[in-house]
């Protein structure tokens, strides 16, 4: 299902999280649709960030809140009263969960809880996408691209803390919403690249640190396997998501938002992609760290998403790369961030 403008249009929207990287490009989208956005999260944790160099604050109602604070997300969801909720707050770096698993937990469990009972105390909210991630699997390790009915799982406390929150989030929609008309769903996105991210351990954005300083890229895992994806795939299917919850609140559920699974792609492959748009930039492959266990191989089965809303990825791995390099270099050039997100938002829309 093609993203609607005009089903957006004069929508009250919850963005959580809507200073990180995924929520200002939705946002942004929102805002120029016409939706009525409400944003609630931490202060931008980067600096440089997406959030302030592109306005995304601008024409919103925009709250600096703790989502482990239950109160004041409870007091944000009532004066804003939204009819549609994307929860996209998280602590979402795996090596960061390593070094404070309480906090990890506290905010993607317990924050999404805060969340979920928010919209229960509420009676405006009718759809709730409730973003996890694609390690909430338990992953084995094998060319298996997971689907949405295999096995819950997570190594790592950022994959168990998600895991952990699917489980709230399908007992929040059967014990409480469901009876009520309010239809959730979760959402389970691959690994996600595009321009305006600089955030620490990811791929592109610590390859561009690097190369923009004229420095090497150090690589720990260049064998690792991700369904990487422009940042603009999973969002577009999150909106689609919550339009068909609209008028069928009957396929609340969890779906799963990547590529093909012939497009996964391993680390190593998709800085050779980086390197066509920025052949100047160095990389040097390490041994990995093994005091941190990571998962190796992730692939995502993605067809319930292609057979029941209609989504399915319109920008190849090749081209989503390209965009995402393009987008730094030309920032570093000078260009406002704004125009740059408006651009890959328009040609995104031209390509659905």
């Amino acid at each position: 299902m093609p993203v609607e403008r005009s089903f957006w249009h004069g929508k009250r929207v919850l963005v959580t999280g809507h200073t990180g990287f995924k929520g200002s490009w939705l946002a942004h989208w929102l805002k120029t649709m016409g939706a009525s956005v409400c944003g609630l999260s931490l202060s931008p944790k980067t600096s440089p960030n997406l959030f302030d160099l592109a306005g995304v604050g601008d024409g919103m109602d925009h709250h600096c809140v703790d989502i482990r604070d239950a109160q004041a997300v409870s007091r944000v969801v009532q004066q804003h009263r939204p009819q549609i909720v994307l929860h996209l707050a998280a602590q979402a770096l795996v090596r960061a969960s390593y070094r404070d698993p309480l906090e990890t937990f506290a905010t993607n469990f317990m924050g999404t809880a805060h969340v979920l009972d928010a919209i229960r105390s509420t009676d405006s909210v009718r759809v709730a996408v409730m973003v996890t991630t694609d390690k909430v699997y338990e992953n084995r390790e094998s060319f298996h691209a997971y689907r949405e009915t295999d096995a819950l799982g997570g190594h790592d406390p950022y994959s168990a803390s998600k895991a952990a929150s699917e489980l709230l989030i399908a007992s929040f929609r059967n014990a409480f919403l469901a009876q009520r008309g309010v239809a959730v769903a979760s959402a389970r996105a691959g690994n996600v690249i595009g321009g305006g991210d600089w955030s620490e351990d990811r791929l592109i954005p610590d390859a561009m640190r690097a190369w923009q300083a004229g420095d090497t890229l150090h690589i720990r895992s260049p064998h690792a396997v991700r369904p990487w994806q422009h940042v603009l795939e999973p969002l577009a299917g999150y909106m689609g998501l919550a339009q068909a919850l609209w008028s069928k609140p009957e396929l609340a559920g969890a779906f799963n938002f990547g590529p093909h699974v012939h497009e996964s792609a391993t680390v190593a492959e998709l800085l050779t992609l980086a390197q066509q748009t920025f052949p100047q930039g160095a990389v040097a492959y390490e041994r990995q760290d093994q005091a941190l266990h990571e998962t190796s191989l992730l692939t995502l089965e993605t067809s319930k998403a292609r057979h029941v809303l209609d989504v399915r990825p319109r920008w190849s791995l090749h081209q989503s790369v390209t965009r995402t390099m393009q987008w730094y270099q030309q920032q570093a050039s000078g260009v406002p961030a704004a125009e740059l997100v408006a651009a890959d938002i328009r040609d995104y829309e031209a390509a659905l």
